[in-house]
């Protein structure tokens, strides 16, 4: 089951039947069986404090990703809206367009993928932009 929830800020307007079915599918391909995966929408603000508490880290950042269970998988996804508007306008690309990327970007973390050196953001940048493509 795939859930979305806003924290402090507007639901943002998504398709969300359409956005649990791709999710979905994302897991599927590869081999994930998917339990829980709660999307919660948030502000710079809200995400930066869950940063500092958490992980110790000061600065802003699109998503933070919390897996709870690998088998099946649950966890928690942050998102920051304030972010991926930010860069969606320096990216000179659609809001909704960096708001998927973004999705993916978390779950494929949780699928195993890692962007700690160069070759693998590039490995993941590339999933990213196949699924984002659906």
């Amino acid at each position: 089951m795939i859930q979305f929830f806003a924290e402090d800020i507007d639901f943002p307007e998504i398709k969300v039947e359409e956005y649990q079915n791709w999710l979905v599918r994302v897991a599927t391909n590869y081999d994930v069986e998917l339990e829980q995966l709660t999307y919660v929408f948030c502000s710079d603000e809200y995400l930066l404090e869950i940063n500092k508490e958490h992980l110790n880290h000061d600065y802003y950042t699109d998503i933070i990703t919390f897996p709870l269970q690998q088998s099946p998988l649950v966890s928690d996804l942050f998102i920051s809206l304030d972010r991926v508007s930010d860069n969606a306008k320096q990216l000179n690309i659609d809001f909704e367009l960096e708001l998927r990327r973004v999705m993916v970007h978390g779950l494929l973390h949780l699928v195993g993928f890692d962007d700690k050196t160069e070759e693998n953001k590039l490995e993941m940048r590339e999933e990213e932009d196949f699924w984002i493509s659906f």
